[in-house]
């Protein structure tokens, strides 16, 4: 018990030593960004997902500085095909492009892709395949919107005033 607590506060000391402020802090880089990204209008469920979760990581836009565009790229393959050539997983592959843009400016201020993936079975019936594709696309979408959010956080020392 004594030497964790020795360790966190080693961690704390060497964390504050180097200079390390949490993003959001006070004198973070990301202070002020929440309710600042409009994020482009979703077309399709996919496009969604992905809004939904960054606008619940970035906030509401109540006062737009930046506008968030994207482009979705989606994949689907076979990876567990029986002697019988019947599927039993699919793996969704996902590729998600965005560019942030200085509403006052019209300049990017930063852009990049993020990429992941999930997977689904479809040993049970047409209803239950068909939902765990839809959620294997849910998930998806949240976990390219969370890598976006990071990127955005990380770099956001670079691009914000």
């Amino acid at each position: 018990m004594w030497l964790s607590k020795t360790r966190a506060l080693l961690v704390v000391a060497a964390l504050a030593g180097c200079g390390f402020t949490p993003v959001y802090g006070p004198n973070g880089a990301a202070s002020g960004l929440r309710g600042t990204v409009e994020v482009e209008e979703p077309d399709n469920r996919a496009e969604y997902h992905l809004v939904v979760r960054l606008e619940e990581r970035l906030g509401q836009p109540s006062a737009p500085v930046y506008d968030l565009a994207y482009k979705i790229t989606t994949r689907t393959e076979q990876i567990g095909i029986t002697p019988d050539q019947e599927t039993l997983r699919y793996n969704v592959t996902g590729f998600a492009d965005y560019a942030l843009t200085d509403r006052a400016t019209g300049e990017e201020v930063t852009a990049g892709r993020v990429t992941s993936f999930t997977a689904y079975s479809a040993t049970g019936s047409t209803v239950a395949t068909l939902a765990a594709d839809r959620d294997a696309e849910r998930r998806l979408m949240v976990i390219l919107a969370d890598q976006i959010v990071t990127r955005l956080l990380s770099s956001a020392g670079d691009w914000r005033p």
